[in-house]
């Protein structure tokens, strides 16, 4: 049937909840059944990330063209100007990602995809400096999906004035998104664009992620989290009046994956919620320090006591196998590591990052690797202990330590990857 309107929730000052009805838009897709069941089938799948949302480690020749200046994509656009960024982007989009890695992502076992993009791909401010036309890339993708047979979760990774102050934002430094409504409203009005424009793609596009990694941890220089919370129902609504069953994704916020538990969920009135966490151990010195044994342990903990205790769908969208923070450019342009000490926040040295800052995976000594694989396959048991797992990322100019396609190349990442050489590590 076809809903005119939906009830839409609303938290009050005082943190209640009323309903508004909103008036439909001009598209609407029928009810129809999910094309993957995240009820009964595990997500396994991986973030084209570097793609329509630049960062500078997964491309850092990119951001050396925009000089020292070019810290993040709103920088290295502001720095090349709108004729040479749109040059430079446009020939990035259609070269790093193409038809052929989305049938190798099949073919080594994998089903979904979660492809970031930032507002400015459709709803730029007017002062902006960024450049747009990811957008027809997007679609293309979508049919290259289509042909592999896999899944897509469309995820808005950056919103205007920068909700977490991380370059994968579009824009580092402080956290803006929540201090100006306007923000927000134009969020909404990107999510919605997003929303609209892959309606008629449901056997693709099965989830949209409303907003990528919040920051809700860092009092009042952070996201508010009642904030968020309503923004995640306004969203909920706008894509209920467009489509009955496209799945929405909610980061967590940084937040505790379980104290999600209630929100949004089984007897709330809402439906086809899936909850998103992420989990890195490299930028924490006290997690740096770990073993490969506690590496493990922590993956398996964190998978029994925390991903597997949601009361909705829960994936873990974003992981890694490596074990150290050396990727060049890793915790951002002109910020060194805390492996080996180069991070100037009070860090302690670990190690050297010689061979892991930059390089080929099968450079990486044997004992690393068998490591890496290792880390990851425990990753993968304990993430599929629920609805599973996203890896961060499928592939990188020079990024041994995270680069999933070069991995499956060298046997480091399982291939396929239900293979295990390491079994029953969560047992």
């Amino acid at each position: 049937m076809i809903f005119s309107r939906i009830q839409k929730p609303v938290l009050t000052a005082l943190g209640c909840l009323l309903a508004v009805a909103q008036a439909a838009p001009s598209i609407h897709v029928e009810p129809r059944s999910l094309s993957f069941d995240y009820s009964t089938q595990k997500v396994r799948g991986v973030n084209l990330g570097g793609w329509l949302v630049l960062e500078p480690w997964i491309t850092p020749s990119l951001f050396e063209k925009g000089g020292p200046a070019a810290v993040d994509e709103y920088t290295l656009t502001q720095c090349l100007g709108k004729d040479a960024a749109y040059s430079l982007l446009s020939q990035h989009w259609n070269s790093f990602i193409t038809a052929g890695d989305f049938q190798q992502i099949s073919a080594a076992g994998m089903n979904h995809v979660r492809i970031p993009v930032g507002y400015w791909a459709v709803a730029p401010l007017p002062d902006d400096p960024y450049v747009s036309g990811q957008l027809e890339i997007l679609d293309q993708a979508i049919d290259w999906a289509r042909a592999a047979n896999l899944k897509v979760i469309v995820d808005l990774h950056g919103a205007p004035g920068s909700q977490n102050g991380f370059d994968n934002s579009g824009r580092r430094g402080s956290i803006g998104w929540d201090k100006d409504p306007a923000n927000v409203k134009a969020t909404l009005d990107a999510i919605q664009a997003l929303i609209e424009r892959y309606a008629p793609h449901t056997d693709v596009v099965t989830a949209v992620e409303a907003l990528n990694e919040p920051m809700t941890v860092m009092g009042d220089a952070g996201v508010n989290l009642n904030t968020l919370k309503q923004y995640y129902y306004d969203t909920w609504g706008r894509l209920r009046e467009v489509n009955q069953d496209t799945v929405l994704v909610l980061h967590d916020g940084f937040q505790d994956i379980d104290s999600f538990n209630g929100f949004m969920g089984p007897g709330s009135g809402v439906w086809n919620i899936m909850m998103d966490t992420h989990h890195y151990e490299v930028f924490d010195d006290g997690l740096l320090s770990g073993n490969i044994d506690q590496h493990v342990q922590n993956a398996c903990n964190f998978g029994k006591s925390k991903v597997s205790t949601t009361d909705k769908w829960t994936i873990v969208g974003e992981w890694t196998g490596a074990m150290t923070d050396c990727a060049k450019y890793l915790n951002g342009r002109g910020v060194g590591a805390r492996w080996d000490g180069s991070h100037g926040s009070g860090s302690t040295y670990h190690g050297s990052c010689d061979g892991y800052s930059q390089g080929e995976v099968t450079d990486l000594p044997d004992n690393v690797r068998s490591d890496i694989r290792r880390f990851t396959e425990a990753q993968l048991d304990a993430y599929e202990l629920k609805t599973g797992w996203v890896y961060w990322t499928w592939t990188t100019e020079s990024a041994p330590e995270w680069d999933m396609k070069r991995q499956l190349a060298a046997n480091v990442f399982p291939n396929p990857v239900t293979e295990r050489e390491y079994p029953g590590q969560c047992n």
